[in-house]
């Protein structure tokens, strides 16, 4: 097992919900607008966004690289009546489909920041065209506000924070809905707490 996957073990392998059980404010908000077709949710941890999908009616697909948070999101689609797929592996040993999704939810997916632009145009090829990417992860500039609240989460080196040129780099093909950098109140669990900076994205692919 590597650093990565244990430090998410580490942290999904207690009793209490990391970032609670409700889903993310922007996703809920996005989500509600869409009628439910299918949907991928990349490092989606304990599943407190997949089981709001699929309580909407959505067809949930998610992955992460914890076993721990798979655990956990199974207890929480069981507790809630739904059922979802969830694999766990990175994402190029797993078994998807080019233009298989509808949606694919990016929801705090900060994955290794040497990678993270190559999985950004992995997933691209997983969606329809004419569907909807939402996203929604730390800002560059959220350094300045974990230096100050270690509550409010977040990687700490600014290469794994995003910036609006990397989004528009990294999904060049997509009409921009929505993209800002915004200045929120986080409010999710035990790692989620306090004020944040974030880049927010709704991209339709073109």
């Amino acid at each position: 097992m590597n650093n990565w996957t244990k430090r998410w073990d580490d942290r999904y392998s207690s009793e209490e919900f990391a970032y609670g059980e409700e889903p993310n404010n922007f996703l809920k908000e996005q989500l509600e607008k869409l009628s439910p077709s299918t949907i991928l949710f990349p490092a989606e941890g304990e599943g407190r966004n997949a089981i709001f999908a699929a309580k909407l009616g959505w067809k949930v697909v998610a992955f992460d690289i914890s076993e721990e948070g798979r655990n956990k999101a199974l207890l929480l689609a069981k507790n809630n009546n739904v059922s979802i797929d969830y694999q766990v592996g990175e994402l190029e040993t797993l078994d998807f489909q080019e233009e298989q999704f509808d949606a694919i939810a990016l929801i705090y997916a900060h994955f290794p920041a040497e990678i993270k632009s190559k999985i950004h145009k992995q997933l691209d090829k997983l969606l329809k065209k004419d569907r909807i990417i939402i996203f929604e992860a730390f800002s560059k500039k959220h350094l300045e506000y974990v230096t100050k609240n270690e509550k409010v989460g977040g990687p700490k080196d600014i290469e794994s924070l995003f910036s609006i040129e990397e989004i528009k780099a990294d999904f060049p093909n997509y009409e921009i809905i929505e993209l800002e950098e915004k200045e929120i109140e986080l409010n999710e669990g035990l790692y989620h707490n306090g004020t944040g900076s974030v880049i927010r994205f709704i991209g339709r692919k073109k």
